[in-house]
């Protein structure tokens, strides 16, 4: 009897209540809501991007439009993703058409982000990142997600590529209308399909 009663005084001890409370007590990241809007800021290696993301869970696509830092209109990219794992990367003909569009296409098997795709992640306590204090995930060695304590808005993310994203505005429930998720004609003129070879890990971190 002696020695269970050491051995329960040993394990709640006064030194292990701050680590049991903190393992009870860790966070964990707000699902995304099925539909928003977000305008990101984007830094790779000093490349500099605007995105406007528009994300429909109901309806199984995402569609990121990526305008790079002083490149016209003609420059800007259309990432159009759907929930069968096919995605579409094309620009838009000047008006003028003195510029050609173009298009191609990629196979993700895991399509789309699902809404709680950081469920799994690792916490790794709190940050002040771009005046907001965050709780701050790393999910797989791929992602670290930066969440406001506060209103549990995502503020900041960044890639195990190290691509850096800043979330500048994030309106929950809007949706695009439908006539601009249909992809251009010319991108079905190619039988040729590509097969992204970052499905494994995104298939650890979107599941």
């Amino acid at each position: 009897m002696f020695i269970i009663i050491v051995l329960l005084l040993w394990i709640w001890r006064p030194s292990s209540f701050p680590v049991a409370l903190a393992l009870a007590s860790s966070p964990t990241p707000r699902p995304w809501p099925h539909q928003f809007h977000s305008v990101l800021f984007a830094n790779y290696s000093g490349s500099l991007s605007l995105i406007d993301l528009w994300y429909d869970w109901p309806n199984g696509r995402n569609f990121n439009i990526i305008r790079n830092q002083l490149q016209d209109s003609s420059s800007v990219l259309y990432d159009l993703e759907w929930n069968n794992g096919t995605s579409f990367f094309y620009t838009l003909p000047d008006q003028d058409h003195s510029s050609s569009a173009s298009c191609r296409s990629s196979q993700i098997e895991v399509g789309i982000l699902h809404p709680n795709w950081l469920d799994g992640a690792t916490y790794l306590g709190q940050r002040h990142v771009d005046g907001f204090l965050c709780n701050v995930w790393e999910k797989v060695d791929f992602i670290w997600y930066y969440e406001d304590v506060v209103t549990k808005r995502p503020v900041h993310w960044v890639f195990y590529t190290g691509r850096s994203i800043h979330v500048m505005t994030f309106e929950v429930g809007a949706v695009l209308e439908d006539v601009k998720w249909q992809a251009p004609v010319y991108c079905f003129d190619k039988e040729d399909e590509e097969t992204d070879t970052r499905a494994s890990i995104l298939d650890q971190v979107f599941h």
